[in-house]
């Protein structure tokens, strides 16, 4: 409870403090390229349920990948220069805190992965045997395994078990005092300078 009630209190507290970046980024979106704003994607929530989840689009229209397994790659061809500019600052992931609002997500979780996502072209589900572990709680804006780097394409095996290492041990020793460091260390990450594609 206590929780999603910081869930609540800093996503909407957040939305309203952030609302001119949000919409200026929009508009900049808008200006650059046809096509909506926003990039929709079902992806893995709690016990294994889709959600939808809310990103800024940061691809040509014609070229977003609804299914979330082509992932991006450094210099992605599919991404405007708005979106290098989102992206590399992690501002594409802020809609996000609408989901967290809704309770699909949490701010500080596993991440949220595409259903069908690949590991060093490995489903995730055959890479880890226990990866559905990690989906007994809600997906986060970010996590531990973000906040240790572990981030980007997972074109390593060993970099994805790395990943799915942090998730699980997230679920399995939660407390307040990690979803607080955890989100210290993402705020600090992001001051010293996103590091996104």
């Amino acid at each position: 409870m206590a929780k999603r009630f910081i869930d609540v209190i800093i996503s909407a507290s957040a939305l309203v403090i952030l609302a001119p970046v949000l919409l200026t980024v929009c508009l900049l979106i808008k200006i650059e390229s046809k096509g909506p704003v926003s990039f929709r994607q079902n992806r893995w929530g709690k016990d294994c349920k889709l959600i939808r989840i809310y990103k800024f689009r940061s691809m040509y229209v014609e070229q977003c990948d609804h299914s979330g397994v082509a992932q991006t790659v450094r210099d992605d061809p599919r991404i405007t220069r708005v979106g290098r500019v989102i992206r590399r600052l992690n501002i594409d992931e802020l809609p996000q805190l609408l989901n967290v609002l809704k309770g699909d997500m949490s701010l500080v979780g596993p991440r949220c992965h595409a259903v069908g996502m690949l590991a060093a072209g490995i489903p995730y589900e055959e890479l880890v045997p226990d990866y559905h572990d990690r989906h007994t709680m809600r997906p986060g804006m970010t996590g531990l395994a973000q906040m240790r780097g572990l981030r980007g394409p997972t074109d390593r095996a060993s970099k994805a078990r790395a990943r799915i290492a942090c998730d699980l041990h997230y679920v399995q020793n939660f407390s307040l005092w990690m979803d607080i460091s955890i989100m210290a260390g993402t705020v600090y990450s992001e001051i010293k300078g996103g590091n996104g594609f």
